[in-house]
C-alpha cells in the first residue's frame, strides 16, 4: 500500500492546480493524484457537446500563476483542455496522475495520523492508498449522468434524446429539426453552435433567464499584452475583470432594478421589445440565478438570423417528431436534447469516516469554505458561484499550502477546526446563499452548512477570501494544530503544545 503526504483527488481545473501549487510551495512532499477518468481535464474532458466553452473569461478563470495567451478570453473547451494540459506539463505534474483510480471512500484514523483512501481500479479491482493529508478536488456534481425530469410521454418521441452530458460521437444532425430543453449555459451554448448546421434549433424553455452578451475577445487585455510583460499584463487584467464582476454582482445585490434594465435594454436592441418581453424577461432579480454570459451576442444572431428559436412554457407531452406544450404550440423536432441541469455530489460521491464514524456532511460546518469542523487534515475545493471557479480554487490551495508548511514548522502531525462553545449555538445556514437556481435546490440539503459569523461563513466573495488566506493568520482560537496521542495544540492558546512541537512562526 503507497503513502503519500498528500493525495489529491481529481484532475479537473482544481486538481491540476493544487498539484502546481504543492510543486512550488510544498516541493518536499510527495503527492499522488487519483483520477477516475483515463484523461485530465474533469469537466472540459467530460462535456463534448458542440460548442462547449467557458462562461467566464479565462483571465479569471485561468490560473494566477499560468497567464492566458490566446486572443479569445470566453475560449472553447479545446483550448482550455490545451491550457490545462500544458500546464501539467510546466509544472512536471502529469508523472503523479494515476488514471483509472475512482475514489469511493476515505476513512482517518487519529492513532496513525493518516488518512486510508479506496478506490476502484479500472472499474475492476480495489486499490488502497494512504496519506497524512486529504485533498479533494472533484468537483460538485455527478459524473455517472446529468439530471434529467420525467417528463410524461417522452417514450412518444421516435427521435434521439440526448444529454449534454453524455453527447454520442456519432450524432449527425445537420439539416435535422433540432430542439434544446432548458435555458441555462448550456442550452445557450448548444443553441447558435448547433444552428450553423441543423434544419432549425428551438430552446424550449420553462420560464426565461438573463442573458448578458460581451465580446469574445477582450480588447485591453489584447492591447496590455503587447505593451506589458506577459505576467504583468495577465495580473492587471485578472484584477480588472475581477473587480469588473464584483461591481456587477454588488450591484444586483443592492440595485437589482438597475442592472435589470440594462440587461433587457441591450437585449431589447438585438430583438426588440416584444421578443425580449416574452423570452428574455425572467421573474426574479438578476444574481438570484445565474446570469448566463453569450460571447458576441450568438444566441442573438441566430434568433435575429431565423436559425434559432426561443419557445416559453411548459411541455405538456410528446409526439413522434413534436413536443407539445400547455398552450397548444408544437415543436417539430428530429432530436431531442435534454439539457435541464446537473446532478449535484458532495464530495465526488466519496464515503469518508474519522475514526470509524461516518461524516455526516450536511450536518457539518464548514470552515473558511474550504476545511469542515472536527475532519482532520482534510480540504475540499468549491469555487466560485457568482464568479469564476478558479479564483477561490487558487485560494484554497494557497491555504492549504500555508497549513501544510505550519504542520511542518510545528512538528505536528494533524491539524482541524474545533467547534468553540460559542460557535455551538449559532445559526446555522445552507452551504450557499441568496442564489438557488433549480439544479442547486434540489440538493443543497446534502451540502455542509455555514455558520453567521466568521470562521465558519462560505463567503462567495474573493476579496473576503483573500484577506483570509493573504493576511489573516492561521492563529484563530478554531483551527487546531496537534500529535495524535498528545494535548491538542491551538496555536493560539497556551495549551501545552504537542511533542516536538517547535514556537509557531
Amino acid at each position: 500500500m503507497e503513502h503519500f503526504d498528500v493525495i489529491i483527488v481529481g484532475a479537473g481545473v482544481s486538481g491540476i492546480g493544487a498539484a502546481c501549487h504543492l510543486r512550488t510551495k510544498c516541493p518536499d512532499r510527495t503527492f499522488v493524484i487519483l483520477e477516475g477518468r483515463s484523461a485530465i481535464g474533469g469537466t472540459w474532458d467530460l462535456f463534448r457537446y458542440p460548442g462547449i466553452r467557458s462562461d467566464s473569461d479565462m483571465h479569471t478563470f485561468g490560473y494566477s500563476f499560468k497567464p492566458w495567451k490566446s486572443e479569445k478570453s470566453i475560449a472553447d473547451g479545446e483550448s482550455i483542455l490545451a491550457y490545462l494540459g500544458e500546464t501539467a506539463s510546466e509544472y512536471d505534474v502529469t508523472p503523479h496522475i494515476r488514471f483509472g483510480r475512482l475514489v469511493t471512500s476515505a476513512a482517518w484514523s487519529t492513532g496513525e495520523a493518516r488518512w486510508t483512501v479506496e478506490a476502484e481500479r479500472d472499474n475492476s479491482e480495489d486499490v488502497r492508498f494512504t496519506c497524512n493529508f486529504l485533498f479533494m478536488c472533484s468537483g460538485y456534481y455527478s459524473y455517472a449522468g446529468g439530471y434529467t425530469p420525467e417528463f410524461a410521454g417522452i417514450e412518444q418521441f421516435r427521435g434521439r434524446v440526448i444529454h449534454p452530458q453524455a453527447w454520442p460521437e456519432d450524432l449527425d444532425y445537420a439539416g435535422k429539426r433540432v430542439a434544446v430543453i432548458g435555458s441555462g449555459a448550456t442550452a445557450m451554448t448548444l443553441v447558435p453552435a448547433m444552428a450553423e448546421k441543423a434544419a432549425s434549433v428551438t430552446m424550449i424553455q420553462r420560464s426565461p433567464t438573463y442573458v448578458i452578451s460581451r465580446p469574445a475577445r477582450d480588447a485591453i487585455a489584447n492591447r496590455l499584452r503587447r505593451l506589458l510583460p506577459e505576467r504583468l499584463a495577465y495580473a492587471v487584467t485578472r484584477w480588472k475583470n475581477v473587480m469588473m464582476q464584483r461591481y456587477l454582482y454588488r450591484t444586483t445585490r443592492v440595485k437589482p432594478e438597475k442592472i435589470k434594465s440594462l440587461l433587457l435594454d441591450a437585449a431589447r436592441k438585438q430583438l426588440g421589445d416584444e421578443y425580449v418581453d416574452r423570452h428574455f424577461t425572467p421573474t426574479y432579480n438578476p444574481w438570484d440565478q445565474r446570469l448566463c454570459l453569450i460571447p458576441d451576442g450568438d444566441l442573438f444572431k441566430a434568433i435575429k438570423g431565423g436559425k434559432a428559436e426561443v419557445v416559453t412554457g411548459t411541455i405538456a407531452g410528446f409526439g413522434a417528431d413534436t413536443v407539445r406544450l400547455a398552450s397548444g404550440e408544437d415543436v417539430r423536432a428530429d432530436i431531442l436534447v435534454t439539457a435541464t441541469g446537473l446532478k449535484l455530489e458532495v464530495l465526488g460521491g466519496v464515503g469518508v469516516s474519522v475514526d470509524g464514524e461516518p461524516v455526516r456532511f450536511s450536518e457539518t460546518l464548514c470552515y473558511k469554505g474550504m476545511m469542515y469542523a472536527d475532519v482532520p487534515n482534510f480540504a475540499n475545493v468549491f469555487g466560485y458561484v457568482n464568479a469564476s471557479w478558479t479564483l477561490r480554487a487558487d485560494l484554497t490551495c494557497e491555504y492549504v499550502c500555508r497549513v501544510l508548511n505550519r504542520m511542518k514548522e510545528t512538528g505536528t502531525r494533524q491539524c482541524a477546526p474545533r467547534l468553540r462553545e460559542k460557535d455551538r449555538i449559532m445559526e446555522r445556514r445552507p452551504w450557499i446563499v441568496d442564489f438557488m437556481p433549480g439544479y442547486m435546490a434540489r440538493s443543497m440539503h446534502l451540502f455542509p452548512r455555514q455558520g453567521d459569523r466568521d470562521p465558519w461563513r462560505n463567503t462567495q466573495n474573493y476579496l473576503e477570501d483573500r484577506k483570509i488566506v493573504y493576511r489573516q493568520p492561521l492563529t484563530d482560537g478554531v483551527l487546531s494544530f496537534s500529535n495524535p496521542g498528545s494535548a491538542e495544540t491551538s496555536l493560539d492558546t497556551e495549551q501545552p503544545k504537542a511533542a516536538g512541537a517547535r514556537d509557531a512562526a
